[in-house]
C-alpha cells in the first residue's frame, strides 16, 4: 500500500496573514508531505501563498460549510487525495508527525471516517468545549466519539464520497455534528485522537456576532434533518432547558430564541432520519442524540 495522500484545506478571512503563513510553514514541515494544499479566501483576497499551494478567492463569505465545500471540490477534482485535513487559519501543527500518525490510524481501521485533533493553546490547555464528549474528564484520553472539532480534523474522502460534504445551509455552527451523524449512520467511525494536536489561541465562541442565533437555528435543523420524529422534541426540549439554565445574557437568550424560531419555520435541506441502530450506537458511545 502506498502512502496516505493528504489534502489540506484552510479557510481564511484575510485578517490573519502572519498566522496563516505560520500554519502553512508547519504543514510544509510534516514528515509525510501533503499531496495538495488549498487555501480559500472566504469573501476576502488572499496574501501571497507558497509555491504549490492553490488559492481560491471567493467574492462573498460562504460560511464555514460553504467555504470548506469549495476547498473540498478543488481537492476532489484531481483524484489524488485520500484524506482531507481541515485546519483553522490561526492554528499551528506543533508536531511534524501529524500526517504520518493519520496514516497509521487509517491503515489500522478501514471504517475510520473522521479523526478529531486535540485543540490546545500555547500553554497546553484544552477548553472543555473542545473535548468532543459529554464527560470531559481528561482531554488527553482518546477514543471513539459521536462528533468532532472543526478547528482541526481529518476526513476520509471515501466517506465523503458516500455521505456528501458539508451542509451549505448551516453557514456556521453544528456543521461538524451534521456531518458526523451522517457518517455514523453510514457505518463509519469517529475517533478523538489527542496525540494529534492543533495549537490554537484560547477563545470564546461568543466572539462571533451571530453565535447565539446560528447555534439555535442549526440545532433545530440538526433535529429536523436527522432525528427520528419521536426524538426531535426530546432533543430540542433538553437543549432549550440547558440554554436557559446556562445563559448569562438576556440579549444572548433573545438571540437564541429568535434563532430557534427561525430553525422551526425555515427549510433545512433533505430530511433523512438516522436508523435506530445508530441511535443505540451513539448511546453506547456515551452520547445519545437527545443531548
Amino acid at each position: 500500500m502506498g502512502h496516505l495522500r493528504v489534502g489540506v484545506a484552510i479557510l481564511t478571512m484575510g485578517s490573519r496573514p502572519a498566522e496563516l503563513q505560520a500554519l502553512l510553514d508547519s504543514v510544509a514541515k510534516q514528515d509525510l508531505p501533503a499531496a495538495r494544499i488549498v487555501v480559500v479566501g472566504n469573501g476576502s483576497p488572499l496574501p501571497p501563498l507558497p509555491d504549490g499551494t492553490t488559492g481560491i478567492e471567493l467574492t462573498e463569505n460562504l460560511g464555514v460549510s460553504g467555504g470548506r465545500n469549495v476547498a473540498l471540490d478543488e481537492l476532489r477534482k484531481h483524484g489524488d487525495v485520500d484524506v482531507v485535513v481541515d485546519l483553522d487559519d490561526d492554528g499551528l501543527l506543533i508536531s511534524a508527525d501529524v500526517f504520518s500518525r493519520l496514516e497509521e490510524l487509517y491503515e489500522r481501521d478501514p471504517q475510520l471516517g473522521i479523526v478529531s485533533f486535540r485543540i490546545a493553546d500555547e500553554r497546553g490547555r484544552t477548553q472543555r468545549r473542545h473535548v468532543p464528549r459529554l464527560r470531559v474528564g481528561d482531554p488527553a484520553r482518546g477514543g471513539l466519539v459521536t462528533t468532532f472539532l472543526g478547528g482541526g480534523h481529518a476526513l476520509s474522502m471515501a466517506m465523503l464520497d458516500r455521505i456528501g460534504g458539508w451542509p451549505d445551509e448551516f453557514f456556521y455552527a453544528h456543521e461538524e455534528t451534521d456531518l458526523a451523524w451522517r457518517a455514523l449512520d453510514d457505518g463509519w467511525r469517529v475517533r478523538y485522537e489527542p496525540k494529534i494536536i492543533l495549537q490554537h489561541p484560547w477563545t470564546s465562541p461568543t466572539r462571533h456576532a451571530v453565535y447565539h442565533r446560528m447555534v439555535a437555528r442549526n440545532r433545530v435543523w440538526l433535529a429536523k434533518r436527522h432525528l427520528p420524529a419521536v426524538l426531535v422534541p426530546v432533543y430540542l426540549g433538553t437543549w432549550a432547558v440547558l440554554t436557559a439554565a446556562r445563559s448569562r445574557s438576556a440579549a444572548g437568550l433573545r438571540a437564541w430564541a429568535g434563532g430557534f424560531a427561525e430553525g422551526v419555520r425555515t427549510p433545512c435541506g433533505r430530511r433523512k432520519p438516522m436508523r435506530w441502530r445508530t441511535v443505540w450506537r451513539m448511546t453506547r458511545l456515551g452520547r445519545p442524540p437527545v443531548i
